[in-house]
Formats: structure tokens, sequence, C-alpha cells
């Protein structure tokens, strides 16, 4: 799960980013309202976290704008402006939840969960199967036939990417953009450095490979591949 935080205040969007890190999630901050909505643009965030005022382009105008452009992603808005008619405005613009200041970050977290339930990315199944390998992102715990899979976060989020494509290439670019943070700054192997321990567990020790290697493209998840190079 990847979150987007528009938050100004360094020290606030740092308390965020921290959380949401620590909670399993892959976190992104923008300081200002434009260069937010820049990066909400691009779609590979699964809810976005929205301070109300920021500097050269306020929250009201940025969840607009998304809205505009037909953008569903669910957006939780947070503010010191709490009053009735504050929360009213801010739905209104087209957020789909709002929350005061001063908050407890668990609350944050209980409400981001909440809207990715009632979203696209929550109708999506709780457990990923493809053959004899299975994925409970809930519990997050990788078991190939009755074997568990110990993962890192990482390999975690590697393979989740890789079996909701399972069948078709899932780039390096992709594989990216769904492990690391936005401003990550990669090594040119880093992902076949990761896909080759994650080989290691989920292949390795049993008789059918399901990860294969796309010669030039990326990487595939599929019990029976076409176009594999290995």
């Amino acid at each position: 799960m990847r979150i987007l935080v528009i938050e100004d205040d360094s020290q606030a969007g740092s308390y965020l980013i921290r959380g949401l890190r620590e909670a399993g999630r892959i976190a992104d901050r923008a300081a200002d309202g434009a260069t937010g909505l820049a990066m909400a643009q691009e779609a590979v965030y699964d809810a976005i976290v929205l301070d109300r005022r920021l500097p050269r382009l306020d929250g009201l105008a940025v969840v607009r704008q998304l809205r505009a452009s037909g953008m569903e992603t669910p957006v939780l808005m947070l503010s010191a402006l709490a009053s009735t008619e504050h929360r009213v405005e801010g739905l209104s613009a087209g957020c789909d939840d709002y929350l005061a200041k001063p908050y407890a970050f668990t609350e944050v977290l209980a409400r981001l969960d909440a809207l990715l339930r009632r979203s696209g990315v929550a109708k999506t199944s709780a457990v990923l199967q493809v053959a004899d390998l299975r994925l409970d992102l809930i519990a997050r715990r990788a078991t190939r036939g009755e074997v568990p899979i110990e993962l890192q976060l990482r390999e975690f989020l590697l393979l989740e990417r890789l079996m909701r494509h399972h069948g078709q290439v899932v780039t390096r670019a992709m594989l990216l953009e769904s492990a690391w943070d936005y401003d990550f700054d990669p090594r040119d192997n880093i992902i076949d450095q990761h896909v080759h321990r994650l080989r290691k567990k989920v292949d390795a020790p049993f008789d059918a490979p399901l990860i294969h290697t796309v010669r030039g493209a990326g990487y595939m998840l599929s019990a029976t591949p076409s176009g594999s190079g290995s």
C-alpha cells in the first residue's frame, strides 16, 4: 500500500511518514500543494493524506482538481479548522474523510484503512493465490503448499505486485514504485537483487518455478509463462 502525505509542516510530515512506514506502508511526502497535486496525478497512490493549509495550492484546491480530473483516490484531509462548516466544506470539495488536528496517528491509520476498505483497493481479495503460492495481505503471510515463506517487507511488496499481475509482464519500474519511496535513488540492479532473493525463497525449494525473467522487459509470475527468458 502506497500513501502520499501532502503536508508543509516538516515535523508533522515526518511524524506521519515515520508512522506509516513503521506500519508497513510505502509513504512519500510533498511539502506544498502544487507538488502534491503533481505527485498525486501520477496515479501510483492508494490513498492521500492532505493538509488543508498548504503553500502554493491549498488542500481544497488540490482535491477539487483531482476530482475534476476524474481521479477517485481516497483523500483524508487533516486540518486545525474543525468546525462543522469547515468539515462540510472539505467533504463537499471531494475529500472522503476529514480529521481535526491535533490527532493521534492510530486514528489516522484507522481512518485510512476504513477508506481503503470502501475503495477499489479494498475490493481486491485479501488473499492472492497463483498455483500453490498464497499471499495473505492482512496477516502478511506467504505460503507455498503448506510451507510458510518468511519475507522481508520489500520482498512481500514485490511479490504482491507480481501476484496481482500474474501472467503479465511487470517492469522493473513498476516493481520499484511498489516497494520504495518516491525519493529513493536506486542502484542499477536493486530490483534484480531483491527478485533474486525472492526467487530463493519462493522458487528454489520447490519443483516448479513461478517467477520468470522476461528479457528486456521485467518479470512475470505464472505457473505457465509465455515469452519468458528464464
